[in-house]
């Protein structure tokens, strides 16, 4: 078996074990509200932080200090 025949198989293997799991996540009701939990949990915590982290990056990277001493 060739390396891209490998790859091409591996590929195949874990799209279908991605397929089954949401196929049984969403049918059962339990694994579902668990994983709508963490998805509300996700998007409440992790795009926030996410956001303020590339805001303070662009921050620091525009060189732009605050002057807090001018008011």
């Amino acid at each position: 078996m060739t390396s891209a025949t490998a790859r091409t198989v591996a590929n195949v293997v874990l799209v279908s074990a991605g397929l089954t799991a949401a196929y049984v996540i969403v049918t059962t009701p339990p694994l579902s509200r668990l994983a709508l939990g963490g998805l509300r949990l996700w998007l409440g915590a992790g795009v926030p932080a996410f956001l303020l982290s590339e805001v303070h990056r662009a921050w620091v990277e525009s060189e732009r200090r605050p002057d807090i001493m001018a008011r």
